[in-house]
């Protein structure tokens, strides 16, 4: 088995490592158990509160549940937004990432050349890692928080614990970093390398051409001197037959 061959089987595992993470990412938009809190009254009733970015929830002991949308977008602290915003920008340079990866991949020959190719399969990797590391950064400073106002004996809100929405968007996010590390990996050494070498080969040749012409200007100035030399003994000695 060629290298080749097991890059593309590298690229193929890694792709659907990246879109498995990227579906997760994007499930835990849909996930309302982010946080989640068991108060018990009585014996009887048991209410559940859990939240996600988007709304608050509510559950008693029968199964019923009622959500509401946080009312506000301005009245939200500065946190919630940028988590928001990490985990969307996170989608979206995954969903390009996967574009770039599939038009640059070996196996699917859309790209053109193997450099052209490893340069687009590169810029993907590069989308997924980013895109991972915005979601690792969201999910665990929001696991963070609500960690730090649990442990917290200050805090006398009501204490939350963590939902499995930001476990799953652990998961998600560890797959994109991963997968898109080893893309960045193998396709940028294989992009570079192959433009350093390209580099050093017009290097070389160019090197070559110059001296092999600085070898003719050589060969035919000394050609030449030669000729001189040659036509001067000739004509001194015609003088001198003539003057005898």
């Amino acid at each position: 088995m060629g290298y080749r061959t097991v890059v593309m089987y590298i690229e193929i595992g890694c792709f659907v490592v990246c879109v498995a993470g990227w579906i997760l990412v994007c499930s835990t938009q849909s996930i309302e158990i982010w946080t989640w809190s068991e108060v018990n009254s009585i014996v009887l009733t048991t209410a559940n509160y859990f939240s996600n970015l988007w709304k608050d929830c509510i559950s008693d002991s029968t199964g019923v549940s009622d959500c509401k949308g946080i009312p506000s977008m301005l009245a939200l602290n500065w946190d919630i937004h940028m988590c928001r915003a990490l985990i969307i920008i996170s989608i979206i340079l995954a969903f390009f990432g996967s574009i770039l990866v599939l038009v640059g991949m070996k196996c699917t020959k859309i790209g053109g050349s193997e450099i052209t190719n490893a340069k687009v399969t590169f810029a993907g990797g590069m989308n997924y890692l980013i895109g991972g590391m915005c979601a690792m950064v969201a999910f665990s400073y929001y696991g963070n928080k609500i960690n730090s106002e649990f442990q917290n004996p200050n805090y006398v809100e009501q204490k939350f614990e963590i939902g499995v929405g930001v476990f799953i968007g652990w998961g998600g996010s560890t797959l994109l970093v991963a997968g898109g590390l080893i893309y960045s990996i193998l396709a940028g050494r294989e992009a570079f390398k192959s433009r350093s070498d390209t580099d050093i080969k017009n290097y070389a040749s160019s090197a070559r051409t110059e001296v092999t012409g600085t070898r003719k200007s050589r060969s035919s100035s000394g050609s030449r001197n030669s000729s001189i030399s040659v036509i001067s003994s000739t004509t001194r000695k015609t003088g001198s037959n003539a003057y005898v």
